[in-house]
C-alpha cells in the first residue's frame, strides 16, 4: 500500500473539503480540477496512467482516465465529480467537511457521488501487484449534475474503451439495468405589447402561450396513452411544466413570454423526435395570434437508457448483491458509456433519497460491502476474465 495515497476516510475528507459545484447559474458553477488533481494524485502512487482531459469550452473542468494494467476489454469504475449547490443554512454541520454522528458521514457528495472514488479506489489499491489480463479503469467526469458536458466529451473524443462500467451513482447496491432520459426544454413566445385596452394595438405573447400549454397537454395524453413500460414505478413519459414568465405589468398587452419544462421519455423514445413533434405542434399557433415561437432545448438532453437482462454484468451484478436489476426514473452518464460500446450498469453505495437534501450522508456500514462487491468485480473482469474481454 502507498504511503503516499491516504486512507479511504481521508481521501473522502479531502474531497469533501474541496467544493466542485456545477450549475447552470454562472454565479453558482466552479470548476472541479482541484478535484481531479487530487484523484490524479492518490492513482498515480499507486501505479495507473492517468489522464486529465480538459473540457472544451468548460475553463476549469476536466474528465480523469486512470488506467491500471492494458489490453482490450476491462472494467471502468466511474464517477462524476461534481456536486450540486446547496443551502449551508440548512445543514447542522458544514457541507464542505466530513462529519460523523450516528453511524454516517455526513457531507456534500457523500453519496453523490463523491464517496464512490475512494470506494473504488480501496477496491483497486488490493490489485497493485496482480498481474492483469484486462485493464482496470477508473473515470471522473464533470458537470454531471449540469450540462454532461464530461460525458459528451468522452463520446466525442471516443474514450475510454472498456469492456464493462460500474456507474457508482447512489442505488443502494441495487443494480439498475435502465432508465428514463431528461429533457429540460423552452418555447419563448414573442409577441407585440401596447396599451391593454385596445387589444388590436399588439400581439398577446401569454394568450398564445395558452393555446401552447394546451398542446403540451394533449401531447402529453397523447404519449402516455401510446407509451409504458411495467419495469419503471411511474410506467409512463412525463411531461411536467416547470415555470413561465411572461409580462411587466397588467395593462400592457403581453410582448414576450417563456415557458420552461421537462420531459422523462422512456427507453426506447427518441429525444430528438419529441423534439420534433412538439414543434410541429405549436407552430400553427404563431399564425393564429400573429406571434414568434421558438422552441429550443435548455441543455442537450440525457437519452434513456437499457441494458440487457441477459448479459454478463447485469448476471454479475445480481449475483453480488442478492438484488435484482431495477429501473429509476433519474438520469446518468450511463447512456453515455454504453454509447461508447460498454455494457453499463449504475450501481452504487448510500441513497438516492439523500441527494441533493440538506445533511447528505453515506452511512458507514455501506461502505465494506461495497468493497467487496467492487473487488470481486475486477477479480471477475479484469483477473479471471474468460473469453469475454474483447473490445467492445
Amino acid at each position: 500500500m502507498s504511503q503516499q495515497t491516504p486512507h479511504l476516510l481521508q481521501m473522502l475528507g479531502q474531497l469533501i473539503a474541496t467544493p466542485s459545484v456545477s450549475s447552470t447559474t454562472p454565479e453558482h458553477d466552479m470548476g472541479n480540477l482541484s478535484v481531479i488533481t487530487l484523484l490524479a494524485e492518490w492513482l498515480n502512487n499507486l501505479g495507473f496512467q492517468t489522464e486529465i482531459m480538459p473540457i472544451p469550452g468548460y475553463p476549469g473542468k476536466a474528465n480523469l482516465i486512470a488506467t491500471l494494467g492494458k489490453g482490450p476489454g476491462g472494467l471502468v469504475l466511474s464517477g462524476h465529480t461534481d456536486t450540486v449547490p446547496c443551502n449551508e443554512e440548512l445543514w447542522k454541520s458544514s457541507p464542505f467537511s466530513l462529519t460523523e454522528r450516528d453511524n454516517r458521514l455526513y457531507g456534500l457528495g457523500t453519496c453523490d457521488m463523491k464517496g464512490f472514488f475512494p470506494i473504488a479506489i480501496e477496491a483497486a489499491r488490493q490489485f497493485i501487484n496482480t498481474p492483469l489480463t484486462a485493464p482496470l479503469i477508473i473515470l471522473a467526469t464533470a458537470d454531471e449534475e449540469s450540462s454532461m458536458s464530461g460525458a459528451q466529451a468522452l463520446v466525442d473524443a471516443g474514450k475510454p474503451k472498456a469492456r464493462y462500467a460500474v456507474i457508482g451513482e447512489p442505488t443502494d447496491m441495487t443494480p439498475i439495468r435502465m432508465h428514463k432520459g431528461m429533457m429540460m426544454e423552452s418555447i419563448r413566445i414573442t409577441g407585440r405589447s401596447g396599451h391593454s385596452s385596445d387589444p388590436s394595438l399588439g400581439a398577446n405573447a401569454l394568450d398564445a402561450m395558452h393555446s401552447v400549454l394546451s398542446e403540451l397537454v394533449k401531447y402529453r395524453n397523447h404519449l402516455q396513452k401510446n407509451y409504458q413500460h411495467s419495469s419503471f414505478s411511474v410506467n409512463v413519459p412525463t411531461l411536467n411544466l416547470g415555470c413561465i414568465h411572461g409580462g411587466d405589468n397588467p395593462n400592457r398587452i403581453c410582448g414576450q413570454c417563456e415557458l420552461e419544462y421537462d420531459v422523462r421519455p422512456l427507453p426506447g423514445m427518441d429525444l430528438s423526435l419529441i423534439r420534433e413533434d412538439i414543434s410541429k405542434r405549436v407552430r400553427p399557433i404563431e399564425d393564429m395570434f400573429g406571434v414568434s415561437i421558438d422552441c429550443r432545448p435548455l441543455f442537450p438532453g440525457i437519452p434513456s437508457f437499457e441494458t440487457a437482462q441477459n448479459t454478463s454484468l447485469v448476471k454479475m451484478a445480481e449475483q453480488l448483491t442478492g438484488h435484482s436489476a431495477e429501473a429509476v426514473a433519474f438520469g446518468t452518464e450511463a447512456p453515455f458509456l454504453q454509447a461508447l460500446g460498454m455494457e453499463t450498469i449504475v450501481m452504487g453505495p448510500g441513497s438516492i433519497n439523500q441527494a441533493h437534501q440538506p445533511d447528505e450522508f453515506l452511512a458507514l456500514d455501506q461502505i465494506k460491502p461495497t468493497v467487496e462487491i467492487l473487488t470481486r468485480l475486477i477479480q471477475r473482469y479484469c483477473v479471471d476474465i474468460q473469453g469475454d474481454a474483447t473490445s467492445a
